[in-house]
């Protein structure tokens, strides 16, 4: 069997999959390295960059657990923190390295917006514990008598 050919970041496989979840991780990827930020009507909130990371790496920690449940009938923990918690609380890290070092002071890293981040991941990991538990598990050949009570009867 060939391997599927890679597409743009990612392998093809991985977009049709998944492809909120790298189309969340892109656009954090974007938006973390612009070398400006245009101001808007929330500068004026208190922490709102802090809020923008929580919700930005927990929606992101969110929609790839959502699309794993989707993908799978049995889950791997070990997976699941690996490529849903681990991988973007790292991801959160280096962005704010990056931003730091590589930026030309355009940017600057947080450790505050680190902290932002993980706290958005985990609480984007209990979201999809309990979509786990909530949410009918899919794979490949799930169908509506595997998802459903009523044995896929209408």
């Amino acid at each position: 069997m060939q391997k599927p050919p890679s597409t743009f970041l990612f392998p093809r496989s991985l977009w049709k999959r998944y492809p909120l979840s790298l189309l969340c991780i892109v656009v954090i990827w974007i938006l973390s390295l612009m070398p400006f930020f245009p101001e808007t009507p929330l500068n004026h909130v208190k922490f709102i960059d802090k809020w923008t990371h929580f919700v930005m790496y927990g929606g992101t920690c969110s929609v790839i657990w959502w699309e794993y449940i989707g993908q799978h009938r049995r889950l791997d923990g070990r997976r699941l923190f690996l490529f849903a918690w681990l991988a973007p609380t790292l991801m959160g890290g280096l962005l704010e390295l990056l931003q730091a070092y590589c930026t030309g002071g355009h940017r600057n890293g947080d450790w505050l917006d680190f902290l932002a981040n993980t706290v958005g991941v985990t609480l984007g990991a209990v979201i999809g514990l309990l979509m786990s538990l909530l949410l009918p598990k899919g794979g490949r050949g799930a169908g509506a008598a595997d998802c459903c009570n009523n044995g896929g009867r209408p």
